[in-house]
């Protein structure tokens, strides 16, 4: 019973820092979108795909909005919920 409450904690923690961590590593940055990056790529597709501009709430323009202002509170419950339940299954 232990092992799964604290795989379960371990779980949740791991994904709440990480999302953030990962964002950044692929070019979801507080300063913006990284030049080369993968963002840099998916952003260039997005705006190809609408027109010259990306469309506001796309996934391209949260992930950024991710990247420079963080997640929510609710965001955080949300993935540490599911980091905990996969955690817990370990």
């Amino acid at each position: 019973m232990w092992r799964e409450l604290v795989s379960a904690a371990v779980g949740g923690a791991l994904v709440v820092v990480a999302a953030p961590i990962a964002l950044g590593a692929v070019g979801f940055t507080a300063a913006g979108i990284a030049a080369g990056s993968t963002a840099a790529k998916m952003m260039s597709a997005a705006a190809l795909a609408n027109g010259g501009g990306v469309a506001a709430g796309s996934l391209v323009a949260t992930l950024q909005s991710v990247g420079a202002a963080g997640l929510s509170t609710s965001s955080n419950v949300i993935l540490g919920s599911i980091g905990a339940a996969a955690g817990a299954l370990l």
